[in-house]
């Protein structure tokens, strides 16, 4: 008979009330998968949206959300070692992570770094997969470049300030809301923090890079700041976008990208498959996990809360005054 789990499953679309605690049975791991018994989760913007009924899961994944989970491993699925079998481990799932076990393929899974807790491991793999996935990559961010990032102060603004800093040399300048959110980033590695509200931004980054513009720029808005943004990149500069909150739709001049050869391109790496995955796994443990465990990389958490207090978690996220990470602890 199969075990019984607790899950935050999703109503219907809708505010945090469509939250809900229920029961299910416990995931078995298919081949080339592991089980993670979950202590911790960390939240991230495709759980909001999906509980808006904005970001449906893929076909194969579980309806739950939840996309960075940290826990120990405790069954495995054909074709992988058993010697994993007790390890602690964070990962990013392709979903079902709102839960007290959670299956994802073997490769997806990550340690966790020698002296960090279950919730600070929690915070890591979505936002460094995502900053790694998008500025290294597609962006092919190089040594001694300069990156814009859009919110700053987000987990994958973090991140992505991070990775350049420390492994490329690079300079970061962002953008971000309020003065404590600029301070944040000013604190983690960026050079520049400028409000993204002041009609002025876009003449306050070009001064800080000497009239120069950027090499790369990360952004989640798109819309009306997509010809701006372009308008900001060097030659052989490259946007990408991550999302498109404030617009499906831009104006840009082609022939500028033609003239100047800019790229514009754009990501979302949950459909991507598990060897994909897998790949930045490998190097993100390779080349930035030493870092964080000499406490080059950081990781910032918001917040912590109960599982209980899914619902609340979720309300912090809706009015974005979180800075980085806010994690959900599964187990006392």
């Amino acid at each position: 008979m199969t075990e019984a789990m607790r899950v935050i499953e999703i109503a219907g679309a809708g505010g945090p009330e469509v939250l809900r605690m229920a029961e299910r049975p416990r995931p078995e791991p298919r081949p080339d998968e592991v089980r993670i018994k979950v202590a911790a989760i960390g939240l991230n913007r495709p759980d909001i949206q999906q509980r808006r009924g904005l970001y449906p899961p893929p076909p194969d994944a579980s309806d739950l959300p939840g996309l960075d989970v940290a826990g120990t491993v405790d069954a495995v699925g054909q074709g992988v070692d058993t010697a994993i079998l007790g390890r602690q481990v964070c990962a990013l799932t392709n979903g079902g992570g709102y839960a007290e076990f959670c299956c994802v393929p073997a490769v997806q899974t990550m340690p966790v770094p020698q002296g960090f807790s279950i919730e600070e491991a929690a915070s890591l793999p979505e936002v460094f997969f995502t900053a790694w996935n998008n500025i290294v990559l597609l962006a092919r961010f190089a040594d001694k470049e300069t990156l814009l990032i859009q919110g700053g102060s987000s987990g994958v603004g973090l991140a992505a300030t991070q990775i350049a800093r420390h492994l490329f040399d690079g300079t970061v300048i962002v953008t971000a809301s309020t003065p404590e959110k600029r301070q944040l980033c000013l604190e983690f590695g960026a050079s520049h923090a400028f409000d993204y509200r002041d009609p002025g931004w876009t003449d306050q980054v070009r001064a800080a890079t000497g009239g120069q513009g950027v090499d790369v720029i990360l952004d989640g808005q798109a819309g009306p700041y997509t010809q701006p943004e372009l308008d900001l990149l060097r030659s052989d500069g490259r946007l990408v976008l991550i999302a498109s909150h404030l617009g499906k739709t831009a104006a840009i001049n082609l022939n500028d990208i033609v003239r100047r050869r800019l790229t514009l391109t754009g990501s979302t790496l949950r459909p991507r498959s598990p060897a994909y995955k897998g790949q930045i796994a490998s190097q993100l443990t390779d080349r930035v996990w030493p870092l964080i465990e000499t406490g080059q990389i950081r990781t910032h958490i918001h917040e912590v809360f109960a599982f209980d207090d899914m619902r609340r978690a979720h309300a912090l996220m809706d009015s974005n005054d979180q800075m980085g990470k806010v994690v959900v602890r599964v187990a006392p």
